[in-house]
This record gives C-alpha cells, structure tokens and sequence, in this order.
C-alpha cells in the first residue's frame, strides 16, 4: 500500500446522508462526548463523531490559554492550508478549517494523535468537512488517548499531517445517492512496491442509462495549490513504465449498463535523479470526453521521471464497487 500513513477515507470526500439539509450537516460538533447547544440531534446521529460545524458552543478542550505579561491571549498554533489546531486538553483537541475559496469545498485533514507519555504510540485520524461555503470556518474536536501509564502534568500530542481539498461539485461519491451525472467515480488507495506506484480509478454507473466507455479516461494532473502541473507526459497504457500491473490491457468499446462498473490503473515510478522532483496530490479526471470531471487525490509523486501510464478502462466485477444506490430523477 502507499509508503507513509495510509488513511482509509483520507482523501475521498464522505458526502452526507440525502435527508439531512446543509444547514443540519453544518450545525454538527462531537467529539469529546459533547454536542453544541441547539444542533439537530437527528443530523448528529447521522454524521457520527468527529463531524465538524460552522458555528462554536462546544466543551472547550483545554483550560484558556494563559493571557502574558501584557494582557493579550496566546495566539493558537499556526494555520496549515487552512486549518489550525485551537486546544489540547487531556481528553480532546478542538480545531478550525476555513474555505478561503470562491465555492464550496470538500476539506479532508489527516491529524496525527498520541498519547502524552514517552513512547506512545501516534495514530492518524482522517475528518472530512463537506460543502463548506466560500469564507466559511467549521469548528471540529477529536478525542485523544490518555497518557499511559497516566502521569500528573502530562497532555496528549496532536499535529496536522495533511490537508487535502476538493471543489464539491467536484468531489468523489464511492457512496451514498447517485451524483446528477449518473456516474460514480473514486480513485483507491493504491499500491507501492520498490518505488513502484499503482492507483486504481473506479468508475460505476449508477444510473439509468448506457454509458460507452472507449479507451482511457482523460485526465489533468493538479499541485498541492491545485495548479496545473506542466512537464509530465501521460502514456496510454502502463507498459512503458511496468508490466503486470493492470494499466497495460489494450482499450476495447464497453457498453457501461446501470449497475455495471470499470476500472483504469495508473502506474509510476517515484524514482529522482537530477531535476526536481514533481508532486501532483490531485488529478482532474473525466470517464469519457463529455463527463462531468471528478478530482481525485491519488498523491502522484512522480520523482523525476516526468511519465504518468494511464491505463485504459476495463470491466469490473460489480462486487469490486460501493452498494448500489438508486439514481436520482432524471439520472442519465
């Protein structure tokens, strides 16, 4: 799997259950055991801890940070990508994510959690903030482990790992309804093996109509800022850079029936030489020329070899895929 931390859902957006309004979604904070006051119990329940919202009224987690000699409070720790731990306490942290984008996003932070004491071991916690609006702050908590063995003084250790984030409109739905589309796409979390990377794209139809699938999916590679990345070179097909690897099969005409899914493989090497290396977090991918694009986070670091494969759809046993869900009206 991928070298460092490998969060399950870490950079695949959750969206929220179809009944729950935004603004029930919005008003969520647990974490710690605690819920805000006036938040709607039903659209807590559905998002389960740890989900974020846009307003304050939580348990704080820590004491007040003590004011200095002048009078003024600490400042909290320093923002990452828009997202800043505010508190630590002994049982949680509380933290911030701004939207300093024009439309709404989808934010996903890895945070890294240990205990206080010498030697605990850290984890990484994925949370997920859906649809945040433009200018927008969501306020979230995480529950942290205790000390062990528990030692007077001693306060638990939570760092930002990374921040990933994708336009809304634009973001991967592996579940939950039918996107207007018709079309589920999500990228895996991927293979590593000897510098060797693979990332598989998974596409299913669901919904009401045929979808004709003829060779590669078409994609843009994307920086940590989301900037496009110019230099590297999109091979059709994976054996220019390894065989076996799934993204060599040559591409054939599928006939995409509701319920059916595809695959496409993308394979490189993260070897370094001279030159700087390249790192694309996200690839703006279409399933065929006229679909909606989706932006996936499959962490291309290429090195710098400068050579993506990209391999070309493929049938996928419907068992690979997320249940099936009902299109929406007028899907397809």
């Amino acid at each position: 799997m991928r070298q460092s931390e490998k969060p399950a859902t870490a950079l695949t957006a959750r969206r929220p259950a179809a009944a729950l309004t935004l603004a029930a979604v919005a008003a969520l904070l647990t974490g710690c055991g605690s819920q805000p006051a006036g938040s709607h119990p039903a659209a807590a329940a559905a998002a389960g801890a740890g989900a974020p919202t846009v307003s304050g009224g939580a348990a704080p987690c820590a004491t007040p940070r003590p004011k200095p000699a002048g009078g003024t409070p600490a400042p909290s720790r320093p923002a990452r990508d828009g997202v800043r731990i505010t508190a630590v306490g002994p049982a949680c942290a509380q933290y911030e994510v701004t939207n300093p984008n024009a439309e709404p996003y989808d934010v996903t932070v890895v945070f890294s959690r240990s205990p206080g004491a010498v030697g605990g071991a850290p984890e990484n916690v994925t949370r997920t903030v859906t649809a945040l609006a433009p200018g927008a702050t969501a306020t979230g908590q995480l529950d942290l482990p205790g000390p062990t063995p528990a030692r007077p003084g001693t306060t638990p250790q939570v760092e930002i790992v990374k921040v990933r984030s994708v336009p809304s409109v634009e973001a991967p739905q592996p579940g939950g309804p039918c996107p207007p589309s018709g079309l589920r796409l999500y990228a895996d979390d991927g293979d590593a093996a000897m510098g060797l990377r693979a990332v598989g794209l998974h596409l299913r139809n669901c919904g009401t109509a045929t979808v004709n699938l003829d060779g590669y999916p078409a994609l843009q590679l994307l920086d940590a800022e989301h900037r496009p990345v110019d230099g590297v070179r999109l091979l059709s097909g994976g054996a220019g850079i390894a065989t076996g690897t799934g993204a060599d099969t040559p591409p054939q005409k599928i006939a995409l029936r509701p319920g059916e899914g595809a695959r496409a493989t993308l394979v490189w090497r993260n070897t370094t030489g001279d030159g700087a290396p390249v790192n694309a977090p996200y690839a703006r991918v279409r399933a065929t020329a006229d679909a909606a694009p989706v932006m996936v986070t499959p962490e291309l670091d290429l090195g710098t070899t400068g050579r993506l494969g990209i391999g070309a759809w493929a049938r996928e046993d419907a068992a690979a895929q997320p249940p099936a869900t009902r299109p929406p009206a007028g899907a397809g």
